[in-house]
């Protein structure tokens, strides 16, 4: 027992002093390699840094050179620019001695006589011109459709307005009644006999008013008329502004004195509220019509609108333009 310990103990101290050695070998294998290498890592950055100093001191070189350049430049320019002032200033003063001159050179040209002697009636016939032009713009008249057919709105506006403003105790131009519109209506009896009576009345109902008139249809069928929806039975207009003064001026100064026996118009046909009515029997009265061609003796009604509120005011007013009212 005793030697097998001694051999154990022999064969361990062998072990270890064995591995010891094994494990040297490879540790001075892995210095040594590192040991050569590093010198020329060395070599190599110094190379390197000595090549960029190199460098940097060329590019330092350089750049003081082309600022010595820079420099050089300056002071060439600087030196330079009191020199070129000095023409600028001369050239300059030239200019200013040829300016007169130019002028000088036009006035020297002869004008001929002919053109001086257009130039001087030029102006004289340019004058009396724009003096004749003056009193036309000033004036405005009243008549704009000639001096007949524009008459009655003339006279309205000169006399009528301020004769009613004083009777009637007007304070403004606005308040005072006036025409609005006249309507025309006239009736065809015999067209259920004659279908072509509505043409030729058509025509000289647009002759006496001067505007187209419109057809009128009626509205419902009746047996006992012989009268059927849709079947033309009448024509109508209505005339506002220069034709509505033109037809009544025209009513009142012709057609009405023409009538036969005329003692004059009914002042019982208004309607309460500043209108007035009136019927024309035969329009043969108008001069538009000629006796010659009319087939059918054809009356229509007058209506007259105004802007009064009362009958009394509508009265004034159409008696100051002329209307004829009987005395009864």
């Amino acid at each position: 027992m005793a030697d097998k310990k001694n051999q154990v103990a022999e064969g361990s101290v062998t072990d270890k002093e064995k591995k010891p050695a094994a494990e040297k070998k490879p540790a001075a294998a892995k210095t040594a390699k590192p040991a050569a290498a590093k010198p020329a890592a060395a070599k190599a950055d110094g190379t390197k840094t000595a090549a960029k100093k190199a460098a940097v001191k060329e590019v330092a070189e350089k750049t003081v050179e082309t600022l010595e350049k820079v420099e050089a430049v300056l002071k060439k320019v600087a030196a330079k620019k009191p020199a070129a002032a000095k023409p600028a200033a001369a050239k300059a003063e030239k200019p200013a001695v040829a300016k007169p001159a130019a002028p000088e050179k036009k006035a020297e040209k002869p004008v001929p006589e002919k053109a001086a002697e257009k130039v001087a009636a030029k102006p004289a016939a340019v004058k009396p011109a724009a003096a004749e032009k003056k009193p036309a713009a000033q004036k405005k008249p009243l008549i704009t459709d000639g001096s007949v057919r524009g008459r009655l709105k003339a006279r309205f506006v000169a006399e009528v307005v301020p004769l009613l403003m004083k009777e009637k105790g007007y304070t403004n131009v606005n308040e005072v009644p006036a025409l609005q519109k006249i309507i025309l209506n006239m009736r065809i009896g015999d067209i259920k006999d004659n279908s072509k009576s509505i043409q030729s009345a058509q025509k000289e109902l647009d002759a006496i008013a001067g505007q187209r008139s419109v057809i009128v249809k009626a509205k419902k069928s009746v047996a006992n008329f012989k009268l059927r929806q849709n079947q033309p039975i009448g024509i109508k207009v209505t005339l506002r502004g220069a034709k509505m003064y033109e037809f009544f001026d025209k009513l009142v100064s012709i057609a009405l004195p023409r009538v036969r026996d005329f003692r004059g118009v009914s002042p019982k046909s208004f309607d309460g509220r500043g209108n007035y009515a009136l019927g024309v029997k035969e329009q043969i009265i108008f001069p538009e019509i000629s006796y010659e061609t009319v087939e059918k003796m054809r009356g229509f009604d007058v209506c007259v609108v105004t802007s009064a509120n009362t009958d009394d005011e509508a009265k004034a007013l159409l008696t100051k333009l002329g209307m004829p009212f009987r005395n009864n």
